[in-house]
């Protein structure tokens, strides 16, 4: 017999060699119904697996994140399977559960064109409607090389090549059997509504020198309602895309001229971008924070020194040569090597700490062109950053402090729903990373310890960290539920001792500060971004680049309609002027559609009255108002917004 605890702390025994599914039954015939998967003992497993020790068991069903995932990763297995019916020859690449939905790539022997998914998902409701179990079966690395040796596929012969032999399994579904770890749900009857989203070119392993295969995304659903709500949702993303936003409300651009992946703020653009940077640098000169300034470019020992030109120098610019020979300077990846000589540039004493330093400071990387998306993946970016040179007794309360300044900043903005994860190193894969596991032992358990006294609803993500330390990135859901990772605190042993940084102590003697890299926004093109979609381009009232527009009814009010606008200005209320020749309805839609807080309308009534008829963006009109009364009016619901949110 075996125990067998339950999350609640209850206590079963079950004879050694009952599953999962089992246990699962044996609490309730529903329970084990809506079950997709288990962790036992914290490892997420298949409802087939058989428990034959003393363990921990949880159940996933479809609302929980590994539920999803497992659903998911079936749904790429069965995309797998009728594929293989459809194109025989087929040769496959990996097909992994993502974030919103599935993918595989493969190698097919024709095409795989857009509108061949319709004849592809309707192969897989044909498939699914089998009700086809997932059989895991442990195999040989001599056995799994030579089945798909003697099918020809070598991407997984690529595969199995670098596993260890006792730990290669293969899943087998209906006629299609995968090289696959699990986990899997019980049988493919589970997946009601499937939808194949897109095809895409993708390079093998990410690496351009390999062959380009074909990357097909899907999402699947136990319920068409799902589904239907699914598609709805995508419907409303379209409209939200930050790039056509950004068109439509002339915030920003990009020309092949300057160059991919390098963003080009327009004037309402860097209004914008302009009223996020004061808002944060209040809240920093608040908290201590000194404002830096640093060059765009840096000697490339400088990179070497910090460990950024290895880690960096393949997807970095290549160095800037300059007419002294052998000298080479690299646009930087990163502006925490500058930070640490500002440190240096003069002797610290224990009394000086923290060093509090802040910069919105542009690096550069070069990412893959296929891999470039509008403000969110670019080649030139403006983080919000900030490090934070602390003594050991100092590190939690710092680090807390900045985790205040990440939280009020996603109230201020309505980003309400939030997990922070952890990120800490592969203990499997120490090589990437660099410093003495002390120090990694040390910054990670302060992170640990930070997110339990803020009480933070906390992830842990293995293998995430950043190469020179544990993070802790917040994870931001976005008003589509979709979720998007916004700003990071890190902890730094390392840096330090790779500039040999340090502070008297009181003892008079030389010590090693620590380092708190954070950035709230993360970078400020990705933040416009999310933000934008977030907000589907209505912003508050106190960031709105323009927060009014004024409409001559026709041109013989375009002279008043500029006394308002220059009365506006200069009474802190921002107005612009629509001065084109067309029809004030035509006015009204297209300002409307620009996201404009308020409409302005202005004509013989009101130039003679000095008044300006008001129209509130969703809301209608709100009547006739003097320029004092729509001046007190607009500053009136600027203060509420400051004094609801604390807004500096």
């Amino acid at each position: 017999m075996v125990k067998v605890t339950f999350p609640d702390g209850s206590v079963r025994e079950y004879a050694a060699g009952t599953t999962a599914y089992q246990v699962a039954e044996s609490i309730s015939p529903r329970l084990a119904a809506d079950c997709l998967a288990a962790s036992v003992n914290d490892a997420t497993v298949d409802l087939s697996h058989a428990i034959e020790q003393d363990c921990s068991i949880k159940f996933y069903k479809w609302d929980d994140a590994e539920g999803k995932h497992a659903f998911w990763h079936t749904s790429s297995h069965l995309l797998a399977e009728a594929l293989e019916a459809l194109y025989p020859g087929i040769k496959f690449g990996i097909g992994p559960a993502i974030e919103q939905g599935f993918y595989y790539d493969v190698d097919a022997p024709v095409p795989i064109l857009e509108s061949d998914l319709p004849k592809i998902e309707a192969k897989m409701v044909e498939l699914s409607r089998n009700k086809e179990t997932l059989v895991r079966t442990e195999v040989s690395k001599a056995e799994a090389l030579k089945t798909f040796t003697e099918k020809g596929d070598q991407y997984k012969v690529e595969l199995i090549s670098a596993l260890e032999d006792g730990t290669i399994s293969f899943y087998t579904n209906g006629a299609f059997t995968d090289l696959c770890r699990g986990p899997h749900i019980p049988h493919t009857g589970h997946i009601k509504a499937i939808k194949l989203t897109s095809v895409a070119g993708a390079y093998w392993r990410g690496d351009e020198k390999n062959k380009m295969l074909t990357r097909i995304y899907g999402v699947s659903f136990p319920k068409k309602s799902m589904l239907d709500e699914y598609l709805q949702m995508l419907e409303e993303a379209k409209k939200r895309d930050h790039r056509k936003l950004g068109k439509e409300l002339e915030l920003f651009t990009f020309s092949q001229r300057v160059g991919q992946g390098l963003p080009l703020w327009l004037p309402k653009g860097a209004e914008l971008r302009d009223r996020l940077e004061r808002f944060l640098r209040k809240i920093q000169k608040q908290h201590g924070y000194q404002q830096v300034i640093t060059p765009h470019i840096g000697n490339k020992d400088l990179y070497v020194t910090s460990g950024h030109y290895a880690k960096y120098g393949k997807d970095s610019f290549q160095p800037i040569h300059t007419p002294f020979e052998g000298e080479e300077y690299l646009l930087k990846p990163m502006n925490c090597p500058h930070h640490c000589e500002i440190y240096r540039s003069k002797p610290r004493s224990y009394k000086d700490l923290p060093v509090r330093l802040a910069e919105f400071g542009t690096v550069y990387r070069y990412e893959q062109s296929g891999e470039l998306h509008g403000l969110t993946r670019v080649r030139s970016f403006t983080q919000d950053d900030a490090h934070l040179f602390v003594r050991p007794d100092q590190l939690l309360e710092e680090f807390e402090k900045v985790i205040d300044i990440v939280l009020y900043i996603f109230k201020t903005l309505k980003f309400d729903k939030y997990t922070a994860q952890i990120s800490l190193r592969d203990p499997e894969n120490k090589e990437k990373y660099i410093g003495s596991d002390e120090n990694w032992e040390k910054a990670e358990s302060a992170i640990v310890k930070a997110c339990a006294e803020k009480g933070l609803n906390t992830v842990v993500e293995t293998g995430e960290a950043a190469f020179y330390g544990p993070k802790l990135d917040f994870m931001v859901k976005d008003a589509l539920g979709r979720s998007w990772q916004l700003g990071t605190i890190q902890v730094d042993y390392n840096l330090p001792e790779r500039f040999d940084l340090t502070y008297k102590g009181a003892d008079d003697k030389l010590h090693r500060p620590i380092m708190i890299h954070r950035a709230p926004f993360g970078s400020m093109e990705r933040f416009v971004a999310v933000l934008l979609e977030h907000t589907a381009g209505k912003f508050p009232l106190w960031l709105a680049p323009d927060q009014c527009v004024v409409l001559p009814i026709s041109e013989k009010f375009n002279d008043y309609a500029e006394e308002v606008v220059a009365y506006l200005n200069e009474h802190d209320v921002r107005a612009q002027i629509d001065d084109r020749n067309e029809k004030i309805g035509r006015k009204i839609r297209d300002n409307e559609l620009k996201r404009i807080p308020y409409l302005l309308i202005v004509g013989e009534k009101e130039a003679a009255e000095r008044t300006v008829s008001v129209r509130a963006q969703g809301e209608g009109d709100k009547g006739s108002m003097t320029l004092d009364e729509y001046c007190a009016y607009m500053n009136g619901l600027v203060a509420s917004e400051i004094e609801a949110n604390k807004i500096q």
